[in-house]
């Protein structure tokens, strides 16, 4: 095999509980990942260098400060028949936007490595490197719905049969994890609610209404334009979206729908006055489906 192709896919978290701040200054979470049908393509292909290159079609995206470049950086440390590779990066995934774009780049790469130069990497090889590198990492690595917890490589997949439509705005604004962190740990009282094992029922139960009204994301009690949030969320809910949520750390904010008729005309009508995507959950049980 000389080149492989690895779609990775974004995700949303269905709640987000910062549950505290650690001694080593990391957060312990509680929260869902699903992952969507929105992603970014990377295509790798060995060559006869003794690095990587990395093409993409992001400007803003340097080649050393890349989080591909680091991981291939530490896979080339623990494995000498490693050879270079040429990355192409497709991005379509927005950036500093809470869908985890560079976190899923970097687990889509390690798998892509791990099948293109048969490293036979183990699960817990393949998440040291991942911890090492971003805390939304190891969540990426599965295909479906997660429960994350410690910082957010103690994983538990959710097994579900359900498919539900989602419609994400991207707002003007960008979403900075480490002073969101920053602003939680500011608080006196520290707002959260922990949803996890509604939205967990609900999931395994196949019940959306109950999964939508259990939606929850701390970041959302401490983010400084929480006005234009709120409008995002009302506008998704007067289109027919069961309810909204945040996403991450911001600050993109997705709506649910129940049905895809209702989503796409969603869609239409919200596109020309924001930056809008259409997707669909992601279920490894069943067929991917298309919009």
């Amino acid at each position: 095999m000389k080149e492989i192709y690895v779609k990775a896919r974004a995700k949303i978290n269905l709640n987000l509980e910062v549950v505290e701040k650690r001694k080593d200054n990391y957060h312990n979470i509680k929260s869902i990942f699903q992952k969507i049908n929105l992603y970014d393509e990377l295509f790798i292909r060995k060559t006869e260098t003794n690095n990587i290159q990395i093409q993409t079609n992001v400007k803003e995206l340097k080649q050393k400060e890349n989080i591909i470049y680091q991981a291939y950086v530490q896979l080339k440390e623990k494995n000498k028949n490693i050879t270079g590779v040429q990355v192409k990066l497709n991005k379509n995934i927005p950036m500093q936007a809470g869908l985890g774009g560079g976190s899923t780049d970097c687990a889509s790469f390690i798998l892509g490595m791990n099948q293109l130069f048969n490293l036979q990497l183990t699960k817990v090889e393949r998440e040291q490197i991942a911890k090492s590198l971003g805390a939304d990492v190891v969540p990426c690595f599965y295909p479906g719905t997660v429960l994350a917890k410690g910082i957010g490589e103690i994983i538990t997949p959710i097994h579900t049969n359900v498919n539900y439509y989602i419609i994400i705005i991207k707002p003007k604004i960008v979403g900075n994890t480490k002073e969101m962190y920053q602003k939680i740990d500011a608080q006196k009282k520290q707002k959260t609610k922990d949803t996890s094992q509604e939205v967990i029922e609900a999931l395994e139960q196949g019940q959306i209404e109950k999964l939508a009204g259990n939606l929850y994301n701390t970041f959302e009690t401490v983010i400084e334009e929480k006005e234009t949030i709120q409008t995002i969320k009302k506008e998704l809910m007067r289109h027919g979206a069961i309810d909204s949520l945040m996403t991450g750390s911001g600050s993109c904010v997705y709506g649910i729908f129940k049905d895809k008729k209702t989503a796409k005309t969603a869609y239409q009508a919200l596109r020309n006055q924001y930056q809008t995507y259409i997707t669909i959950s992601c279920n490894p049980r069943k067929k991917e489906t298309k919009i």
